[in-house]
């Protein structure tokens, strides 16, 4: 009966989706000119996706084979099945966002608070998508093997689709906006989303790979990684022949439903007053009504099956670890902080000294988030040994990072609503329309960008909770109740492990360098060759479709290497050197890629924000030279905050996913 409510909670959540997508699609789409760039950018995004998704085809036909060989027949299909629905989610997110963005801003047309709740609906919809597949897609599977170690191959496949999609279309967003605006904003001087950037298109279509569709595919498999690692530790806990009447099993199944259902009712909280400038309360708002709900039926979910409060508490933890993080983010990346404003101050004393600030204010936001991420750990281990059962308080850090996740319904549509308000500025640009809809679209953008920086920060949280509950599930299958930090193979592990991030960063970094690089070189060789372009005369067209192309191709080619990296590393690690030296790896993978990627997030965002900040008006506004300073500043961090950062969390989710998956090889090492 449990897991039948369960796969009901998830079949209403697509179902609600469903709806607000039938919403989206009867909605006005404004005129001609509208509509012919809404589909130039949509048809961009799904080229891209349909071309990616032919590569990643093959790459789960081979891993599917071997898994099936080397594994079992139950995870390689779990495999397949996670990634499919992974791919399945990001597909849908990106058809409605790219039909969202022109119904935004026809909407923007009339006022804010109906422009707001199309971009909204369309955030909902990929949210939505992502945790009905997921938790539908783990619970059949539960409902058919009956084993929680066969479906770790469903993490297994969502977090391989997620790294190539956050990869690919990071590399794919920061090649076209970087191109974009050092040709467009530094060289030439024209407006951001002006036409006669030929980059322009590229980077409206940049925004959907990116921060939709590689977004989601990274909270889908956080969100069935953190439901899994749960659930196998459930079994560890309490080990009883009637799987289905597990406790510890069905717990984090019964709180995710609860999740889904929450976040529905938030979603109706997010409308803006009389003061039509709060659109950051109006999201607050929503979530904080659906964590509450989460808390309040937590409460009694805990009492009912373990007679117990204990877990009750590591749910507060978990609840309360998400908001301090995006609290702390914001801190560091909002531009009515201090800490963005000493950027811009920075700014006048040219590029380095934007730079050095930037990457100052990145570094002094890893103390805060790493302890605010430890406190987490601390109280949830204490809280979940209140069930008094072995092994509790490892399930109780489980539980804690399943709960930070459980209103990803609303979470993620803050996030994800971003791209389309930011899509929906470029349209209403683009169109030539009055100044009054590009300023509320504006709005709408200038909260996306710090919901999309509390939206990073959160996913880094919560892959720090996950990637240990990873862990522990990984020790217990292992039967390492200790590693020893003296044996030199574990030093070894460790040492290289702390390495991985960084080298994953170096060549994730290069990608969007060299796809920059010919997006830059592309751009300007239109504006030498194309009459007429940069002076805007009437019949003087640039290319789109070839900057387009551009970002396509260089995305595609380079996001295969730091993939192979990822996989394969633990893989040929513990082969050779063995379970227990793996376990080194997996940890100084986890601690530097934990610090590494907080780093690279909110410097990007500070960068980002600061230059906004200019933008508004201060210090001379656009055009000044604090501006041009803060453009090369946002320019360093926009693959920092939207490749590079972000990857990092399914790294360090994935390697851990690869070890467990393919752990009896390890058990013989050859060294």
């Amino acid at each position: 009966m449990a897991l039948i409510l369960v796969i009901l909670s998830a079949v209403i959540g697509l179902l609600f989706a469903g709806w607000l997508a039938k919403f989206i699609s009867e909605q006005d789409a404004g005129n001609e000119k509208m509509q012919d760039i809404a589909s130039k950018i949509h048809e961009g995004a799904m080229a891209f996706l349909k071309k990616q998704y032919s590569i990643l085809a093959i790459f789960v036909a081979v891993v599917f084979v071997l898994v099936f060989y080397f594994i079992n027949a139950g995870t390689a299909i779990s495999f397949v099945t996670g990634g499919f629905l992974s791919a399945l989610a990001g597909f849908i997110g990106m058809q409605i966002s790219t039909k969202a963005n022109v119904r935004t801003t026809a909407a923007a047309r009339k006022d804010l608070n109906s422009a707001l709740k199309i971009a909204f609906s369309s955030g909902t919809v990929m949210a939505l998508c992502v945790v009905g597949f997921g938790l539908l897609g783990l619970s059949i599977l539960f409902w058919i093997f009956k084993d929680p170690n066969i479906i770790i191959g469903f993490g297994f496949g969502a977090s391989s689709i997620a790294l190539f999609a956050r990869v690919g279309g990071g590399i794919y967003t920061k090649a076209a906006d970087v191109g974009a605006d050092l040709v467009g904003k530094v060289e030439v001087g024209i407006p951001e989303d002006d036409p006669r950037n030929p980059a322009v298109i590229a980077d409206n279509v940049g925004d959907n790979v990116g921060d939709v569709a590689g977004m989601g595919a990274d909270l889908f498999e956080s969100y069935v990684g953190s439901i899994i690692a749960a659930m196998i530790l459930g079994v560890v806990m309490y080990k009883t022949a009637n799987i289905f009447g597990n406790p510890g099993v069905m717990f984090p199944l019964l709180l995710s439903a609860m999740g889904i259902i929450a976040s529905i009712i938030g979603y109706f909280f997010v409308r803006i007053g009389k003061n039509q400038k709060e659109v950051h309360k109006a999201f607050n708002r929503g979530l904080i009504v659906a964590s509450i709900l989460v808390a309040a039926g937590s409460y009694f979910l805990a009492k009912m099956m373990f007679n117990n409060l204990g877990l009750f508490w590591s749910i507060i933890t978990g609840l309360l670890t998400g908001i301090l993080i995006g609290w702390n983010t914001e801190y560091y990346t909002d531009t009515g902080k201090k800490h963005v404003q000493s950027i811009a101050q920075a700014s006048g004393t040219g590029p380095a000294t934007t730079i050095i600030q930037g990457i100052v204010v990145g570094m002094h936001s890893t103390a805060n988030t790493l302890i605010i991420i430890s406190a987490g750990i601390f109280l949830s281990y204490y809280t979940g040994n209140l069930l008094g059962v072995e092994g509790a308080g490892i399930y109780g850090i489980a539980i804690a990072g399943v709960a930070m996740l459980s209103t990803l319904g609303i979470s993620l549509a803050i996030d994800a609503y971003g791209p389309v308000a930011d899509n929906a500025g470029g349209i209403a640009e683009m169109s030539g329309l009055d100044k009054a809809v590009r300023g509320r679209t504006d709005l709408l953008d200038a909260a996306g960008n710090t919901t999309a920086a509390i939206g990073k920060g959160f996913a880094i949280g919560s892959a720090a909770l996950t990637a240990l509950a990873l862990f522990s599930s990984y020790a217990s299958a292992a039967n390492l109740s200790i590693v020893n930090l003296i044996n030199p193979k574990v030093i070894i592990g460790i040492l290289l492990g702390g390495m991985l991030p960084f080298y994953f960063t170096a060549l994730t970094m290069a990608s969007v360098g060299k796809a920059a690089y010919a997006m830059v070189e592309e751009v300007r060789r239109q504006f030498k060759k194309i009459p007429g372009l940069l002076a805007g005369k009437p019949g003087a067209k640039a290319d789109y479709a070839r900057c387009v192309a551009i970002s396509t191709e260089g995305a595609l080619k380079e996001m295969i290497l730091p993939g192979l990296l990822t996989i394969l590393s633990p893989i040929v690690f513990g082969v050779l050197f063995g379970a227990e030296a793996l376990a080194g790896l997996l940890m100084g993978a986890l601690v530097s890629g934990v610090s590494l990627a907080v780093f690279l997030a909110n410097s990007g965002g500070a960068w980002d924000n600061a230059k906004k900040y200019i933008e508004g008006g201060k210090h001379g506004g656009k055009g000044s030279p604090h501006h041009k300073a803060a453009v090369i500043g946002d320019t360093v961090g926009d693959p920092f905050k939207d490749t590079s950062g972000p990857s990092l969390n399914i790294l360090i989710k994935l390697m851990t996913i690869v070890s467990l998956v393919f752990l009896p090889l390890f058990l013989k090492s050859v060294f």
